[in-house]
């Protein structure tokens, strides 16, 4: 029985080998011969490197202020008497702008005069008379004293005087008025806005990398929103501390304004110059491949891709500057580039 299995598995096995033979024999027939296939060709887009000129700027935003600009506000109280100018006039430096009632002050100031002329009397008098020995020295120092009091509080009362009449600290234009013809005003109570807009200010911030590429003199350019057009302005100040939040320094600069066109509050467009190179290689960004160590473009060496390792400068959103690896002349692969690879054939299609 054994032996009867034993012949039974060989046979089946004989006929599994016969078969499994002639399967293969029959696929090798059905296999169709390789054709020689060539080298694949990879179509790709690439630009010829030319030296060109690299305007490099940086942008902000910022905004726009008065050269000047103050609240009028009253030292003294006092009722209003008259109110010398118009709302949204030009007004010039040391105009009377209000005043405030003040002859109980005019008053006092009259009789303390009178004070004034009795006292230089007398104490002329007390002078001749100490000089003939009629007073002692302290007589004579009483009255000196009182007359040095009285002046003292002539110029006192000068002052506060003075201090009724609100005058235009600069020249400017003045804005709304908070107060009306016969208002009783406490101390420090405001009055209207007065500015100077020609020239403005143009305040905004630059990052902390580009505070050592900017000096006090370099020109700007901006916009704004409230008027047509491109104005020119010139840095003047820095802040000098660094403000943590932004990682940015607050600058400034003046402009111009004699039409005035611009008015304080607007917003602005700021474009700052950092850099000028009159034959820069600038390549479009995508060209550029990141790697471990460094980056790397593509050119075509004959047709034919060839890996390039590259130095890198100034970058804004489309280009960026290569500063060792290009030439002139070379002709860098600007797509593909997930495709190519080192000695790949190239169908080259010039993008001007």
């Amino acid at each position: 029985m054994k032996k009867g299995r034993y012949l039974l598995l060989l046979v089946l096995l004989l006929i599994g080998i016969t078969i499994y033979f002639k399967k293969c024999r029959s696929s090798e027939k059905n296999k169709k011969p390789e054709s020689n296939k060539g080298t694949s060709i990879l179509g790709v887009s690439a630009v010829i490197v030319s030296p060109e000129l690299l305007d490099y700027k940086l942008y902000s935003s910022g905004t726009v202020l008065a050269n000047e600009e103050v609240q009028l506000r009253n030292e003294v109280p006092g009722r209003i008497i008259s109110i010398n100018f118009k709302e949204g006039t030009k007004v010039n430096k040391g105009d009377l702008l209000v005043k405030l009632f003040d002859d109980d002050l005019k008053a006092q100031l009259k009789k303390l005069i009178l004070q004034k002329e009795l006292a230089e009397k007398t104490t002329a008098r007390q002078n001749d008379l100490l000089e003939a020995k009629g007073v002692s020295q302290q007589d004579y120092e009483i009255s000196l004293n009182n007359l040095n009091s009285i002046n003292a509080d002539i110029e006192l009362i000068r002052s506060s005087i003075s201090k009724t009449e609100i005058r235009a600290p600069f020249d400017g234009s003045i804005g709304l008025k908070s107060v009306s013809l016969g208002a009783f005003l406490t101390a420090n109570t405001i009055i209207a806005s007065i500015q100077d807009i020609d020239p403005l200010k143009v305040e905004f911030s630059i990052p902390e990398r580009f505070r050592d590429q900017i000096a006090s003199n370099t020109e700007i350019t901006f916009t704004s929103e409230s008027a047509p057009g491109t104005f020119k302005g010139k840095i003047y100040a820095f802040e000098p501390r660094m403000d943590i939040s932004t990682r940015s320094f607050l600058v400034r600069a003046i402009c111009p304004n004699s039409d005035h066109r611009i008015f304080p509050g607007a917003f602005a467009h700021v474009s700052i110059p950092l850099k000028q190179i009159d034959d820069a290689i600038l390549i479009p960004t995508q060209a550029v491949i990141p790697e471990l160590k460094g980056q790397s473009v593509y050119i075509s060496d004959g047709g034919i891709a060839k890996k390039v390792s590259v130095q890198t400068g100034i970058r804004n959103d489309s280009t960026i500057q290569i500063t060792e690896g290009l030439h002139a002349g070379d002709t860098l692969l600007i797509s593909g580039m997930m495709q190519v690879r080192p000695k790949t054939s190239l169908k080259i299609t010039i993008v001007k």
